[in-house]
């Protein structure tokens, strides 16, 4: 079984990728809702988080584990892999280096939470990656909460979304990075606006094409897909249609389950 967790809904659009491209392995999701969001959190308060999830999920018999979350990746999937070094770990990270080599302009921004702008591994990503590159790192205080709450359609939010982005076009980015799994939600809002201007960088299919190629005997399984929880799990499969992730609900083996971490 292959164990994805994210601190709340974002790291579904990373799971709908991997289960596009595995679609016989054994799938568990957590999203630690009770914890949520990550991204306004001490790096000390997430490394505990992540700690605990993992050990979750290896406890329900996950063989692979994908932080599908840019901010627990940044601050604690060097601590993940020394707690479980008998486990693949995928984490996600900001697409940096795949912008900064098909940039036009020579200026990419990065859409990211409060924590992930801040840290050490960003700022390191850039460093290797960007080369020549100008890296403009936008944070985006409150975002994956509204997106949690399925609060995207709210005009306030999409107005407050595409002034962000037009702000962006304004400097000559031409290349937008998702620095966030939650905001891959926004792309029916963000698509438009920046067509035949620039374009959305999203990692969710080089995390799946990864997953693959760890996966192993791991991918051989029945096709199942368990949703955990660490506050009100109803609410995660009832996400699902309302993410556009309807075509997971199929997979689904039995309700989502309150995970006590």
């Amino acid at each position: 079984m292959i164990g994805v967790f994210d601190s709340g809904l974002g790291g579904l659009s990373v799971l709908s990728a991997i289960a596009r491209d595995l679609p016989r392995a054994d799938l568990a999701y957590l999203a630690d809702s009770a914890h949520v969001p990550y991204g306004s959190k001490p790096e000390s308060y997430i490394t505990g988080r992540v700690l605990a999830v993992g050990r979750y999920l290896a406890d329900q018999g996950c063989r692979i584990l994908v932080v599908a979350c840019n901010t627990a990746t940044a601050a604690a999937v060097h601590a993940l892999r020394d707690a479980h070094p008998g486990l693949p770990v995928v984490g996600v990270e900001p697409g940096v280096k795949p912008a900064a080599q098909t940039t036009r302009t020579g200026r990419i921004a990065v859409l990211a939470t409060e924590a992930t702008a801040r840290s050490e591994r960003l700022a390191r990503l850039i460093r290797d990656h960007a080369g020549t590159a100008q890296v403009h790192v936008e944070p985006c205080p409150g975002w994956a909460t509204r997106i949690e709450t399925l609060h995207l359609g709210d005009a306030g939010f999409a107005d407050e979304v595409r002034a962000k982005v037009q702000s962006l076009l304004d400097r000559g980015a031409d290349r937008i990075v998702l620095g966030c799994t939650h905001y891959a939600f926004l792309t029916p809002i963000i698509q438009p606006m920046i067509e035949g201007r620039a374009e959305l960088i999203d990692v969710a299919d080089a995390v799946a094409r990864q997953t693959l190629r760890l996966a192993g005997p791991v991918a051989l399984g029945s096709g199942r897909l368990r949703l955990f929880a660490t506050a009100h799990p109803e609410r995660l499969r009832a996400a699902l249609p309302a993410l556009g992730l309807g075509q997971l609900r199929a997979r689904l083996h039995g309700p989502a389950q309150l995970a006590e971490v």
